[in-house]
């Protein structure tokens, strides 16, 4: 299994299915999920009847793919959580050499630096682990500026908008990616 190592303040672990409420608990403020549903809370049915189902499909501890835990080293806080998955993983051709990178953190560790710490510790683990993978990409609305600063963080640039589509429906949605180096990769 594929191990994320801990970064100057943060810690990771792979979530599986028994952590279910770590994923309903982050999704428990309007604010945070805003740009996910309009404010609109996620239930506990809606994280096993679709979520853990979905996480299911890309989970692969030995490639590091999956949902990322994220704790605070010193009081071992959890934080949120950092996704990595092939781009397109619910269709019939999922990508190879481009992954998703996505991120959800509870609004009181918003601004810190940890989103963007978090998932570029997720990737580099990944990256050397998957050494086909040739882009970065993530996706999210247009207007989520704080997404869009983390994405940019990351290195990535602006691909296109689009209406994206997936098995949640269909959203306006901007795509940002970065071309993975021979450096990252090792």
């Amino acid at each position: 299994m594929l191990k994320v190592a801990a970064t100057e303040r943060l810690s990771f672990a792979l979530l599986s299915e028994q952590d279910a409420e770590l994923l309903f608990e982050v999704d428990q403020d309007e604010e945070v999920m805003r740009h996910l549903s309009g404010g609109k809370l996620t239930t506990m049915q809606a994280i096993t009847d679709i979520f853990l189902p979905r996480m299911a499909q890309y989970r692969n501890p030995e490639q590091g793919y999956g949902i990322w835990q994220v704790r605070r080293l010193q009081d071992n806080a959890y934080l949120g959580w950092v996704l990595i998955r092939p781009m397109g993983f619910n269709t019939a051709n999922p990508s190879r050499d481009d992954v998703e990178l996505g991120w959800r953190f509870k609004r009181a560790y918003w601004r810190q630096g940890f989103a963007s710490e978090a998932a570029a510790a997720v990737a580099a683990a990944v990256l050397a682990q998957n050494r086909n993978v040739q882009f970065l990409s993530a996706i999210t609305v247009p207007d989520n500026a704080g997404s869009i600063g983390v994405m940019r963080k990351l290195g990535m640039q602006f691909v296109k908008r689009y209406m994206h589509q997936d098995a949640l429906g269909e959203v306006d949605a901007v795509l940002y990616r970065k071309a993975v180096s021979i450096a990252e990769a090792s």
